[in-house]
């Protein structure tokens, strides 16, 4: 390192590396004067290099690093389990067998509790949470009540370091044992071990990694001898800094009372969203309900509204199946609004949804027609006619529209004196009130994957790509695509654009590929300008090229729409289902009939009134006022300039 002339150190790794690092540090000193001594250096370079300076993030799958919501590389691992869980449910089945899928995780359940709820298993097994005694027979009840109820298949997901309350390891072999003798059934055993570790990162993992990355450099340059060194972690979608060895402690103390087996201690630990998410699988897990249905039921009805966003499904299916938990009947209405005035109501079982976790599409229908002034009479009518007692409405900008204008119209209309609420669903992450929105992950991880292709595309000649994302007025797909994809420039109606804008823009990239370049990546909100369109910049850019490089056009569309949603969305929208569940079940047991929006603010679960939307939005630009991203185009910027003089100018 001396001799590179290395005093500061970024270090990437688990809770080992990152203590190691820390011994490193502290014993420097010590180091650098053996070094003199025996004349491998000098005093003058000793002298330059008094103390070594560090910054800790945290690289592991397990997601085990107190400090940080989300270590580098466990998305992209939660990535791989649950495909793998979707492909072995699909052949688990045709077959009618069980599954038992031990993931890794070593003393951290994440992975296999996150797995389960986004894969839909039956079963899971954690070690901050052993199963009680005679776990087994109640393994078997659970699947037994699932297979009643219409499911096919059964799946069981184990972490490798699962173990029963007297801190005896449990196995998948053993598992599978208690599966055949007891249940009769066929089942088999996977072990999805180092394919967790490998394949493309997330978008997630990429623009995360990214800014901890940015931080952790700025964190290191600004060090003194004297500064404790910290980690950098990220909480609620911002940078964090916590002192290093306090962090790898703590992460050692979960393990620790696991071993002495302190169980909710160590669930304590992990956080209160992590004891939520675990209660919530329970409930929506188990196809009998948890409390004594009441002889006449409360109704609830679920309503899609506008465009189509991943994981609208998932949400429907854990709403269906907590509402049942908690003794309601469950309403599906098809087709949207215009359905809910057709009559395409149907009640929805526990089977009904079954399949439903990791399903792309929207099963129960969605439009952007909302009702009218003149439809409203027809509205309240449907509501009365179905015995509606209350509503959840999924969807974004038209959904939450909607909602506003019924609850705003209560007076004259008494029907809609009914609890209701609005869980965020579109791939814009335009609504208020929360920082991500169910379909944007899923979106994003499209888009990166369309981005990889073309920049392949794009360096096999010199070539400059620009691509389009949807979003309406809302850049939050430009923006983050453009930290996950490495973009050189993004273009977002909240900034604008300019003349002089593509005018530098150009200049840019004419340099850059006259040192060499060949690969230059632009992405344009579908909405940032509308004279300066997709279609003026290539032009422009081909123009004013002169044949120094090519210049084509990607506009993504509906692809964005499309595939199965990503875990990160299938785990936010049964969340989110949960509490709407919760919100409508208190509403109704208090005899109230509020209607509010629900969503994630700074990590927390947060209801807002629907009364207050009108004051968080834009209603001309369909987004809201206030938008937590915007914070980041500084990075964006900084990981696009390539020389000092670029930052200068």
């Amino acid at each position: 390192l001396l001799q590179h002339g290395i005093d500061r150190l970024v270090i990437i790794g688990g809770d080992g590396s990152l203590s190691g690092a820390d011994t490193f540090r502290r014993e420097w000193l010590g180091l650098v004067a053996e070094l003199v001594q025996t004349g491998q250096i000098d005093e003058q370079t000793a002298c330059q290099h008094p103390a070594l300076m560090i910054a800790g993030l945290v690289g592991s799958i397990d997601n085990d690093m107190v400090g940080t919501d989300m270590t580098i590389g466990a998305d992209s691992a939660l990535y791989r389990i649950t495909e793998a869980i979707d492909a072995i449910a699909s052949t688990a089945a045709s077959h009618q067998r069980s599954f038992v899928v031990e993931v890794m995780g070593r003393h951290c359940g994440y992975l296999a509790l996150m797995s389960a709820i986004a894969g839909g298993a039956d079963y899971v097994l954690i070690p901050e949470n052993p199963p009680p005694n005679g776990w087994e027979e109640q393994m078997c009840g659970l699947l037994r009540n699932g297979r009643a109820a219409g499911r096919r298949d059964s799946i069981v997901v184990v972490a490798e370091g699962a173990q029963d309350r007297a801190g005896n390891p449990i196995s998948c072999d053993y598992v599978r044992q208690v599966l055949e003798e007891r249940l009769g059934e066929d089942a088999r055993v996977t072990i999805l071990g180092h394919v967790q570790r490998g394949g493309t990162p997330s978008s997630f993992d990429r623009w995360m990694s990214t800014l901890l990355g940015h931080a952790a450099v700025q964190e290191v340059l600004s060090a003194t001898p004297e500064s404790e060194p910290q980690l950098i972690g990220i909480r609620c979608n911002r940078i964090q800094r916590v002192p290093l060895m306090q962090c790898v402690e703590q992460t050692r103390a979960v393990a620790q009372k696991i071993a002495e087996q302190e169980y909710s201690t160590a669930m304590e630990l992990r956080g209160g969203s992590f004891t939520e998410m675990f209660e919530v699988f329970r409930a929506i897990a188990e196809a009998s309900p948890s409390v004594t249905t009441p002889s006449q039921p409360r109704r609830l009805a679920i309503i899609h509204a506008g465009g189509l966003a991943p994981g609208m499904n998932s949400a429907v299916r854990a709403a269906v199946r907590f509402g049942l938990d908690r003794g309601h009947t469950l309403l599906g209405v098809r087709g949207s609004f215009e359905g809910l005035l057709a009559g395409r109501i149907e009640e929805l079982t526990w089977g009904d949804v079954e399949g439903w976790a990791g399903l792309g599409g929207c099963e129960l229908g969605t439009n952007r027609h909302i009702p009218g002034i003149e439809e409203l009479y027809a509205v309240a009518r449907a509501i009365e006619t179905h015995r509606i007692e209350g509503l959840l409405i999924i969807g974004g900008w038209m959904a939450y529209k909607a909602a506003y204008q019924l609850h705003s119209e209560r007076d004259r209309y008494p029907a809609f004196k009914i609890p209701m609420i609005c869980l965020p669903a579109t791939i814009d992450n335009n609504l208020p009130g929360s920082e991500l929105s169910v379909g944007a992950d899923s979106a994003l991880n499209a888009i990166v994957t369309a981005l990889d292709r073309v920049k392949q595309s794009a360096m096999a000649a010199k070539r400059c790509f620009v691509v389009e994302t949807m979003g309406r007025y809302c850049g939050y797909l430009a923006l983050m695509s453009g930290l996950a994809g490495g973009a050189e420039r993004v273009y977002l109606h909240e900034e604008g654009v300019t003349l002089k804008d593509l005018q530098a823009e150009v200049e840019r990239m004419v340099k850059a590929f006259h040192a060499g370049r060949r690969l230059y990546l632009t992405i344009r909100n579908e909405r940032a300008n509308p004279q300066y369109t997709t279609d003026f910049m290539c032009a422009l850019f081909e123009e004013e090229g002169r044949g120094l490089f090519d210049v084509r056009r990607s506009v993504l569309g509906h692809f964005q729409q499309g595939g199965n949603p990503s875990p990160y969305d299938r785990i936010l929208g049964t969340r989110l289902a949960a509490h709407c569940i919760n919100f409508l079940s208190g509403q109704l047991a208090s005899g109230s009939a509020d209607g509010a929006f629900i969503g994630l603010v700074e990590g927390k679960v947060t209801l807002f009134p629907l009364g207050r939307m009108s004051e968080m939005v834009d209603w001309i630009h369909f987004r809201p006022k206030e938008q937590w991203w915007l914070e980041l185009r500084p990075v964006v910027r900084a990981m696009a300039q390539s020389t000092l003089q670029d930052r200068e100018n």
